[in-house]
C-alpha cells in the first residue's frame, strides 16, 4: 500500500497537487486523524461501517477525496442535500448525490468547505 506523501508526489498536475496538499492539511485538521489511502487513489480521514439492507456491507473513509484528472472529488457521508446550506457559500463547485466535484480547492471558500468536512465526520461517527 502506498503511503500518502508517496502517492501525493505522483500527481503530475501541479494544480492537482497542490489542491491535495491543502486538503490534507485542512481534513488533518478538521478530523484529528491522520490520512490513509483507502483503494484506487482515495485519500481518507477515519472511517465508518456501512450495512444495506440487501446485507452487503464495508468499511469505507469517514471523509475522504481522490484527486482526479479534470478535478478533485471530495466523499462525504450523506447525501449533499444535507450540506446545501454550506454549498451555497462554497463557490464553484458540482456535486452528485455522496460526492462533491471542485476543479479548484484553493478557490473555495475555506471556512465553508471545513464545515462540510467536519459535518460529514461528525455524522459518520453517529453512524458508527
Amino acid at each position: 500500500m502506498t503511503d500518502v506523501e508517496t502517492y501525493l508526489a505522483t500527481i503530475a498536475d501541479e494544480q492537482r497537487r497542490n489542491d491535495a496538499r491543502l486538503l490534507v492539511t485542512l481534513m488533518t485538521e478538521v478530523t484529528g486523524t491522520p490520512p490513509a489511502m483507502w483503494p484506487g487513489t482515495i485519500i481518507g480521514f477515519g472511517s465508518r461501517h456501512y450495512k444495506y439492507e440487501s446485507g452487503r456491507e464495508g468499511d469505507v473513509a469517514a471523509v475522504g477525496f481522490a484527486p482526479r484528472k479534470a478535478q478533485t472529488v471530495l466523499y462525504l457521508t450523506g447525501y449533499l442535500e444535507e450540506y446545501a446550506d454550506l454549498l451555497d457559500r462554497l463557490g464553484p463547485h458540482t456535486h452528485g448525490k455522496g460526492c462533491l466535484y471542485l476543479k479548484r480547492v484553493d478557490r473555495a471558500d475555506q471556512a465553508a468547505l471545513r464545515e462540510i468536512v467536519a459535518r460529514s465526520y461528525e455524522t459518520a461517527q453517529l453512524t458508527e
